[in-house]
This record gives C-alpha cells, structure tokens and sequence, in this order.
C-alpha cells in the first residue's frame, strides 16, 4: 500500500480542518472537496490517520478508478480487482455506493452489480465467494459515482471513526463525536481557555476536550477495518497504539466545565466521562444555561441546544432564544461563545449579531454553527418587533 491514495471522509463544514489534521499524521498533499479529504501515504499514514483523526468518519483506501457509462461498466470495473489480494473470501463483505449526478438510474441496481461483481470474481479466483453481511461486515467496500467515473475504495476504518466506544447513553439526538471535535477546532479552544458546555447533555463536547487535554488518541482503544485485510502489518500497528498510549497523561482536574438541567442527562455525561477514565478532569453542575455564570472572565462556551423536533416546542424555542441572548450578554462578557443548531430563527431571535456562521452537517441534519463574541456593549442587535 505504498504510497496509495486516500480519501477520509467527514461531516461537510469540516474539510479544512480535517485536512490539517491529516498532515499532522504525515499525510502527503492533503486536499479538502466536498465531503471530505483526498490524500497519499503508506501504512504507517493509514494506521495514524485512523487512530489519531478527531474529525474523520472515514479512512477509505483507493483500489481502483476509471470510465463508466452504463450498469455493465460499473460490474466490469468491480469484477476486475483481484480482490483475493485484499482480504481471505471468509470474510463478509457490505458494498456501499455514494454519487453526484450519476446518468444511472437506480443506485441499489449499482450496489448490486459491485456486489455480484466482487462475489463472480472471488468464485473465478478461489472457487467460493464470501457472504453479505449489510450488518456487520468483515470488510466494507465503498463505491463512488460522477458523471463519468467511479472510483472503487476499500474502508480501513470499519466502524465509523466517530463511534470511539466512551458514549455511555447518547440521549436523544446525540452530537457525533468528530463534530464536536470539529466544532472544537472551528472555534480555535485551547488547553489554556476554559471550556463550558451550559446544555451538556451526554456529554461529548466535554468528553472531547478531556481527551485532547490529556492526549488521548480518539481511537486507541478499538478494533478497524485494516486489521482485516492481507496486507495488515501487525507490528507497525502495534508499535503506532503503543507510542499513542505512551504520550497519554494521567487525568487531572482541567478547566473543563459542564452543567445542564436534567438530572438523567448529567448521569449520561458522568458514565461517559468514568468510561474514558477523565470523570476528574471535568466539573459538572446541575444548572439553568439561562443561570449560569461564566467560570472566569474570558473563555469559549459551546453548546448544542435543542432544535425543536417535537410538537409544542416551537413556541417554547422561540422564546428561549431571546433570554439565551440576554444571558450571554448579561455574564459572558469576553467569552466567544458557539452555538450549534438547526433551528434559523435562533440567529434571529437570539438578538446577538454573529460573527460568523458556518453551515454543518450532524448526521444528515442541515445545522449552522453560530459564533457570538461576547463584549461589553455593541453587541445587541434591534429586536424584531412583536404582534
């Protein structure tokens, strides 16, 4: 796999910020596009971009690429890799395709033909073809379609990289765990700024940040994707966790800060703080965010506010926003402040002119990330009048 192109992928809005965290894995010529980061590198760059990446979803290796045009174009690509050199044919496989102004019609049909492709070309090679498994595959292939070309990719991921394996209970609509490290990075938190999450939840923006304070790699402790595959270099693999392990720091308390109203919702955030073993490093409170006060005079306060979903909470939403402006305003002076939600009238509502807006995808969910940075006076913007 020497030298062999890439593509991690991530929540849309994070692409830069990925590709910089690329680089710092070793990397080579890192570019964002849509969706995610198109890289090259060896081994020893696959094995850390998975272990170390905080805002990757996927790590997916590059097998083939080339012209299509018709159904029979895609079946003829897939069934011309050597797919016995890549992985033993007892493992299962799941085939998942992605496109952008595809000419054909059915997706599923395409799925399909890669899959019988794979299986007819393992039956020629072998004599058997592995099993499908939509549930738990042992290897993941991955197909991408344009308008003219598909590109064939293997994951060495596995399970997303955001499934780190701490979460507790998720509660209802979870933050995913590479975009609150993005979210993190967007909004440029240091270790010496003091983070508050005043709507914690769960728990995962905290749980992040203790993790980057004390040097945790986000995936030290799970099993990937290439560990199935031939070419799955055991002690480079070995040597990579035990050196991520060994830069690790012992927990301590940090300048990590949490609260939220719900009794059960600090429970969830308490277990999954214990099951990274940093349940010291925060201090959580049972709190109103319209309540709070800012533990120190400057620092970055991120929260993920309910968005709505529920009938009733519309009206309940629209006049939270105006006193969660009021609040900032009132005890988060020399505070940047970031605000993630789906719902458009907070900016409008919330009475506080954003320094900038950036679109964000949590899941398929369309949200903005809102940035307000919070001074003594100017701030306010004119209230929409009511009646």
């Amino acid at each position: 796999m020497s030298a062999s192109g890439f593509f991690a992928t991530c929540p849309r809005g994070l692409e830069p910020a990925l590709a910089r965290e690329l680089a710092a894995c070793g990397a080579a010529d890192p570019t964002a596009v849509g969706g995610g980061v198109r890289f090259a590198g060896d081994l020893a760059v696959c094995y850390r971009a998975n272990l170390e990446s905080r805002i990757a979803s996927r790590v997916l290796l590059r097998v083939a690429h080339g012209a299509y045009a018709t159904e029979q174009d895609v079946y003829e690509a897939g069934r011309a890799i050597r797919w016995a050199d890549w992985f033993d044919v007892d493992r299962s496989i799941r085939v998942d395709v992605g496109a952008t102004r595809s000419p054909l019609r059915s997706l599923e049909f395409a799925t399909l033909r890669i899959k019988d492709a794979v299986c007819d070309r393992f039956r020629a090679d072998v004599g058997r073809r592995p099993d499908v498994d939509t549930r738990a595959p042992g290897v993941r292939i991955h197909a991408y379609l344009d308008e003219r070309s598909i590109t064939l990719y293997l994951d060495t991921s596995g399970e997303p990289l955001w499934k780190r394996g701490a979460r507790a209970d998720p509660g209802e609509a979870p933050l995913r765990e590479n975009l609150a490290a993005g979210i993190l990075a967007l909004a440029g938190w240091t270790l010496d700024e003091p983070l508050l999450d005043p709507m914690c939840g769960s728990g995962t923006f905290l749980a992040e940040a203790a993790a980057i304070a004390h040097r945790i790699a986000p995936g030290a402790r799970r099993q990937f994707g290439f560990e199935r595959l031939r070419n799955f270099d055991s002690a480079l693999w070995t040597r990579l966790r035990e050196a991520a392990r060994a830069r690790e720091l012992p927990p301590r308390p940090r300048a990590l800060y949490g609260a939220d109203r719900d009794p059960a919702a600090l429970a969830r955030a308490t277990r999954t703080l214990a099951q990274l073993g940093l349940a010291a490093a925060v201090r959580l409170e049972r709190a109103d965010v319209l309540e709070i006060a800012a533990p120190g005079g400057a620092g970055v306060l991120v929260a993920n506010p309910p968005y709505g979903v529920r009938i009733g909470e519309d009206a309940t939403l629209a006049a939270f926003y105006p006193k969660l402006g009021d609040a900032l305003k009132a005890r988060f002076v020399g505070w940047r402040c970031y605000i993630l939600s789906a719902d458009l009238r907070l900016a409008k509502l919330i009475g506080l002119k954003a320094s900038r807006r950036t679109p964000l995808f949590n899941g398929a969910l369309e949200c903005r990330l809102f940035e307000y940075r919070i001074v003594a006076g100017g701030m306010r913007r004119a209230r929409p009048a009511s009646g």
